[in-house]
């Protein structure tokens, strides 16, 4: 059985992990840097997560304001310019520590009010029971391999809130699984994410597509998944 299903050139576990580790080490600690040269797009980025969650926020069942985390945080553009200013508390998760260096500079006075800063990869990620009102997980998940995602999603489902959400925000290939050997991810089709998350035992809750990105870029969708 391959480590992800549909992208056999992906054989090592271990060279999958370090080769990625290894590539954002070589990245610059700046927006630019975590955007891929596409710094401009941050604010398009931001403004469609702001209108997935207005859903979440201001429906029915309004989702809690307390915590949030921040997975693949990086320098913590998405704590700074859409989390913070929602919630009480984020915390960070990042593999490389020289981002979460840099996320303590770049996020300025509003650093105060994040709780932690946790240095590990997705697959080792370890949460507390009921922590959480929002785990945010963008443009990471492609690192990981199809039984790791399935693990931490279950780790996510674990670590939240009664009302808590995870939401998924990722690059979908159109067809297959696209391998990128740069930075050793892989771009997954919207039929296995679903896959993935209906292993996971969470529930599917609304799914929308990002607009306004260039049209050179992967199509970008967003999921909320809840227990």
């Amino acid at each position: 059985m391959s480590l992800i299903n549909g992208c056999t050139e992906v054989s090592s576990e271990e060279e999958f992990y370090d080769k990625a580790l290894d590539y954002w080490k070589s990245i610059p600690s700046t927006l630019n840097g975590m955007l891929g040269g596409y710094e401009h797009i941050s604010s398009i980025d931001v403004r469609g997560s702001q209108s997935f969650l207005k859903y979440f926020v201001q429906g029915k069942q309004k989702m809690a304001l307390n915590r949030a985390l921040d997975c693949g945080a990086g320098i913590g553009r998405v704590s700074k310019q859409l989390l913070l200013p929602m919630f009480k508390t984020v915390d960070l998760v990042e593999v490389n520590q020289a981002f979460l260096d840099q996320a303590k500079t770049y996020l300025g006075a509003e650093a105060k009010r994040v709780g932690k800063y946790i240095c590990c990869g997705l697959q080792d990620l370890k949460l507390e029971e009921k922590t959480y009102d929002l785990i945010w997980v963008q443009w990471v998940t492609g690192h990981l391999t199809d039984e790791h995602f399935v693990k931490f999603l279950q780790q996510c489902k674990h670590g939240l809130c009664n009302g808590g959400i995870v939401v998924i925000k990722d690059n979908v290939a159109v067809e297959g699984v696209e391998l990128d050997s740069v930075d050793s991810s892989v771009t997954r089709n919207i039929q296995q994410l679903q896959k993935i998350f209906d292993a996971s035992g969470l529930r599917t809750l609304r799914q929308q597509k990002q607009t306004h990105l260039p049209k050179e870029l992967y199509r970008v969708t967003m999921t909320a998944l809840g227990s």
